[in-house]
């Protein structure tokens, strides 16, 4: 199996009113478990990349280029993708390096800012093959931008595709970044509304906060490419703890890096079977 485009993963799932799961990467046991999980399962994945986690690495190199090869080597389709990225050069990284998609986040800035900003990169992206994802109404759990109770307009999500030329969007229906519990209610109608009237296929950010009822219904209603980040963290470190509290020895970072690695997989498989029934 070779690394797949985000076209190849989002455009089916989008038509047939499936989702791809796409999970964010901190650490290399988080990409393994996450493929792991992809082939249990059977399904497509997307390993995701933020440009927080390359600022907590000092570079995005490292990880990007080991996920590339979990990908090319996975049994399943995998794609790489850079996830919030605000600055042009990280995404140019991100290209020169092979990533195959990006997410131009330019939501902290006015509207007209935002289409201006994220059509020119889309443009110099999409020369060099590269799928281009942004963002229009801020998701919920972030500073800035991303404040609780926006929502995006359907007439102005169509506006700002055409003007981009983007080839997907994420939008504000309800979710939250950074939930700890899984009781964000997801707006179904606008879901619907943006669909019927976005000809590229929608990201709903914020998932892990959203109950697995909210999930399917989600993407009942459109959304194809399904963003879960925390919902795994906690159960990598849930592994962790549980791992470290039964010896107080333990000193092997295998013993339980390991043990959350198999955490993730399990919820993997878990999501990516309810996404893709």
């Amino acid at each position: 199996m070779t690394l797949a485009s985000m076209a190849e993963l989002v455009i089916p799932a989008a038509r047939d009113r499936r989702a791809v799961g796409a999970f964010n990467v901190i650490q290399l046991e988080h990409a393994e478990g996450i493929v792991a999980g992809a082939e249990s399962a059977g399904r497509p994945v997307v390993l995701q990349l933020s440009e927080n986690t390359a600022r907590y690495h000092g570079s995005l190199a490292p990880l990007a280029l080991a996920c590339l090869r979990i990908a090319a080597e996975a049994s399943v389709p995998v794609c790489v993708h850079l996830d919030h990225a605000t600055r042009r050069e990280l995404v140019e990284q991100a290209v020169e390096l092979g990533v195959p998609s990006v997410m131009v986040d330019a939501s902290g800035h006015s509207y007209e800012k935002n289409v201006a900003l994220t059509a020119e990169l889309a443009a110099w992206c999409q020369s060099r093959g590269v799928w281009v994802e942004a963002e229009l109404g801020a998701i919920g759990g972030k500073d800035g931008a991303h404040k609780p109770g926006v929502r995006t307009d359907p007439d102005e999500a169509a506006a700002f595709v055409a003007a981009t030329g983007v080839d997907a969007l994420a939008v504000a229906v309800g979710s939250s970044h950074a939930m700890l519990s899984r009781d964000a209610v997801l707006d179904d109608e606008l879901i619907a509304a943006i669909a019927a009237k976005v000809p590229v296929p929608l990201v709903l950010h914020g998932s892990s906060g959203v109950s697995e009822a909210g999930l399917r219904s989600a993407v009942a209603h459109g959304m194809a490419k399904i963003n879960i980040a925390t919902h795994l963290n906690a159960s990598l470190t849930g592994a962790v703890r549980r791992a470290l509290a039964a010896d107080e020895d333990l000193v092997d970072p295998r013993k339980y890096l390991g043990p959350g690695r198999d955490a993730v997989a399990g919820q993997v498989a878990h999501l990516v079977t309810l996404l893709a029934p």
